[in-house]
């Protein structure tokens, strides 16, 4: 149960109307709630605003010029206008602005009497030491057309400025809903009464209304937390509907910050004993949110008043979440959504009757019943718990000694060593079979690991001898002067004295040396030098560098071969966490970060093919699954593309250009491009890849993976590790050694629909240092031409290069 998410269940009532005191708090808790909403102010105020108005425009109406009436001033608040006051339960409550102001409002007054409510509400829930405040995002009209929401994110900006502590959370659909405007309508609402002149819009306003996308939502979220520069005290109320949206914008929502997920009543279907349930694709999206780093909450909105408020001596039964089958089974297709108030009173009563005496909070119940049964966490949720989104610089083996407990982390991969060994394995059965001579006297196979740690390849390597049968001379190679006095009681009490130890960094190191002083070669160089983005741990250089211990004519590297793949993708918390690394740190968008990415977006998909029919009789099987997993919900395909590749061993002939570079002799050429001799431009790589975006976005960076071929020999195929999302299931499931790499952008670049995006990206090289480089370019067709949209600044991570 330790893996289980925990739900943080919420009310919410839009007609409030009573204060939400410490009794009703308690008895909320008693039914199993975890919070409640309040309302800021009462319609105690709401009348003194709309007599405001109506006063107002009374004198407007009466010809009275409207330059010589002042705009109305809302007065302070009184007890009559707020149910709230300071206490120690506060925190227990999410306050609720009025949803019936309209702070995108055209019309100047109705702006500034909204702007006046909601300032004096801010204010005044910041005074009480309210934590979080829900305030009713943009009108369907202000969403639809974009007009307004400058002047709506403004006033967030300011609100957060005027409560430094309050955390503000922006109602919003999840889709450009049409029934939006009507479930949250509110009696005495100030929109309506802008006036026509304000209202009147362009041509093509009204035509971009007439086209609703299931991304103005979202498009105008974009719009306020750019405004706020991604504050960290801003995320989003998301308001599900009965039917979710298509799957990529539901990837884009959970890339964001959620703060609340709230479930209408309306959201609900029944099932055939009437009781609330939720869609599979709900229960999936929910479920889905749920393996966030930070869940959001629930919020159950208008799904009935708290029981028992009227009897406070009544028992209440606990909402605990024992549900029997039948009460949580699924609605089937021909099952209606929770009915409306008309078709309930055309119901026959005693149905409802009898389930609200069996329970008088279904919609809790349920909710309590999917949070004990969600589906399992898979083996890489559980490694990475608490790393999803976690900044980490990359690791510098190189000029780093690495901790016992780097290496133990590394360790705990169950696919990674596992293949190793099969390469090892593999190699070894080819030699024989083949009947390559081999480096030592004995005929023994030489097994050489270099970079050795803790020695988990060493005993790889061993094992991989004694299935197969071949005999080999195995040497640990490691410059760690800890890992060092590891090794060598390995071999005392593990490896029988099997290994023979060598303390020295790789590239120093002579070769297996013999009792006369002489040194020979190594048949199987194996290494673990692998980075995020393939080479960024300096495989290439350290592989180089130990090349020569390597048999000429028949020697193996095990990697033979590694390529680096990117992609841009929307990270929004990312982003605003480097943010606020910037005032300490001005070199934070200059260095790529080794992070487990959970909340992205990838903005280059591939059209999937249609699936092929299900067998009816597989169809029926899935369908009575009460839950469904997250990762069972059809994903669109991520477009990650190669940038380069690095093989090994490489050609004599290259390595002997190198060799003439350093030092700096004639030959050698007139010195590197980024300084020093040049010795190493032979790893320096460029690539310029292309990316279609089909769907609008905001690119926050680029996220890279690496793919490897252990070994490519011999009749059975390839042994490959991938951290490429769209490689990894296929060769290698599960496998948790290695985080994928980001490289931010200081800058995000706005992508409308159908954009195209160009990344160059640079491995550079001085001789001393390796570092990136990377520039991002957005591109979209106007008129049969090609127009640049935006460029990206030019990153690098000179600065912080990774040391030869």
């Amino acid at each position: 149960m330790g893996d289980m998410p925990v739900f943080y269940v919420g009310q919410h009532e839009s007609k409030r109307s009573a204060p939400v005191s410490e009794h009703v708090l308690q008895q909320a808790q008693d039914c199993n709630y975890d919070m409640l909403t309040t309302p800021i102010t009462t319609s105690h105020f709401h009348s003194r605003v709309l007599t405001l108005l109506s006063s107002y425009q009374a004198e407007i109406e009466a010809g009275t010029p409207e330059s010589d009436v002042p705009t109305p001033l809302v007065a302070p608040l009184t007890p009559a206008d707020t149910p709230l006051s300071p206490s120690e339960t506060i925190s227990q409550l999410l306050a609720v602005t009025s949803p019936w102001i309209d702070l995108a409002s055209p019309d100047p007054v109705i702006a500034s009497l909204s702007l006046q409510v909601f300032n004096q509400e801010i204010a005044y829930a910041a005074f009480c030491g309210v934590g979080n405040v829900i305030v009713q995002g943009p009108s369907l009209h202000s969403i639809c057309s974009g007009q307004g929401l400058p002047q709506y994110a403004r006033a967030i900006q300011e609100a957060l400025d005027m409560g430094p502590y309050l955390n503000l959370q922006i109602l919003l659909p999840m889709a450009g809903d049409p029934s939006w405007d009507d479930s949250s309508a509110v009696m005495g609402d100030l929109g309506p009464f802008a006036r026509p002149e304000y209202l009147q819009v362009s041509a093509e306003e009204q035509r971009q209304e007439e086209k609703p996308s299931q991304l103005q939502s979202w498009d105008a979220w974009n719009v306020i937390r750019s405004i706020c520069k991604y504050s960290s005290r801003l995320s989003v109320a998301l308001s599900l509907p009965r039917h979710l949206p298509a799957m990529s914008l539901q990837s884009r929502w959970c890339s964001e910050p959620l703060r609340l997920l709230v479930l209408p009543g309306s959201s609900f279907l029944e099932n055939k004993l009437g009781y609330p349930v939720l869609s599979k694709p709900n229960q999936a999206f929910i479920a889905r949110c749920m393996r966030l780093k930070t869940p959001p909450w629930l919020l159950l909105s208008d799904v009935g008043p708290i029981p028992g408020l009227n009897d406070p001596d009544s028992l209440i039964p606990v909402a605990d979440g024992y549900l029997s089958a039948s009460a949580a089974a699924d609605a089937g297709d021909t099952q209606s959504p929770s009915p409306t108030p008309a078709e309930a009173a055309r119901q026959p009563q005693q149905k409802q009757a009898q389930k609200t005496k069996n329970d008088p909070t279904p919609h809790l119940s349920y909710i309590r019943y999917l949070q004990r049964n969600q589906p399992p966490k898979s083996l890489i949720e559980r490694f990475g718990s608490g790393y999803q989104d976690y900044l980490q610089s990359p690791l510098q083996p190189l000029t780093d000694n690495l901790e016992s407990i780097t290496y133990e982390v590394f360790e705990k991969d169950p696919i990674k060593y596992e293949w190793y060994e099969r390469a090892i394995a593999q190699a070894l059965r080819d030699w024989k079979a083949q009947s390559k001579t081999t480096s030592s006297s004995s005929g023994a196979v030489v097994v050489a690991v270099v970079g050795a740690g803790r020695g988990p390849l060493v005993t790889r390597a061993l094992r991989a001898s004694e299935t197969t049968g071949v005999a080999i001379e195995a040497w640990a190679v490691e410059k760690n002067p800890n890992a060092y006095v590891l090794l060598q009681r390995h071999n005392e009490d593990t490896w029988k004295r099997q290994v023979t130890v060598v303390k020295s960094d790789m590239r120093a190191w002579k070769g297996p040396h013999g009792e006369d002083g002489t040194h020979g070669k190594v048949d199987i160089l194996v290494s673990e030098l692998l980075g995020s983005f393939a080479d960024n741990e300096l495989s290439p250089e350290c592989l180089d560098g130990v090349q020569h211990v390597l048999n000429p004519e028949h020697g193996i590297s095990i990697p033979s071969l590694y390529t680096a793949h990117l992609t841009p993708i929307a990270a929004p918390r990312l982003h605003a966490d480097i943010l606020h690394r910037l005032p300490s740190d001005p070199q934070a968008f200059d260095l790529p970060y080794v992070v487990m990415l959970h909340a992205i977006d990838f903005l280059s998909t591939k059209a999937t093919p249609p699936a092929p029919p299900q067998d009816p009789s597989q169809q029926s099987k899935k369908s009575r699954k009460s839950m469904s997993s997250p990762q069972d919900q059809e994903q669109p395909e991520s477009d990650i593309q190669q940038a380069w590749q690095f093989s090994h061993p490489l050609p004599a002939k290259i390595l002997a250009q190198s060799h003439l570079r350093r030092g700096g002799s004639a030959a050698g050429g007139g010195g590197g491009a980024t300084g020093g001799d040049g010795a190493n431009e032979h790893n320096a790589r460029f690539s310029r890849t292309r990316f279609q975006c089909p769907s609008r976005g905001v690119c926050h960076g680029l996220a890279g993976y690496f793919e490897t071929v252990l070994y490519a020999g011999g009749a059975d195929g390839e042994v490959e590790l991938s951290t490429n999302p769209a490689t990894m299931e296929a060769k290698s499931k599960d496998m948790i050694s290695w985080f994928p790499i980001f490289f931010p952008l200081k800058t995000p670049i706005y992508l409308p629909d159908g954009a195209d995006v160009e990344v160059s990206m640079w491995r550079q090289t001085d001789d001393r240092k390796v570092w990136y480089e990377w520039l991002v370019e957005a591109f979209v067709e106007l008129g049969g031409r090609r127009v640049r949209l935006g460029i990206s600044e030019m990153h690098s991570s000179k600065k912080n290069g990774c040391l030869m």
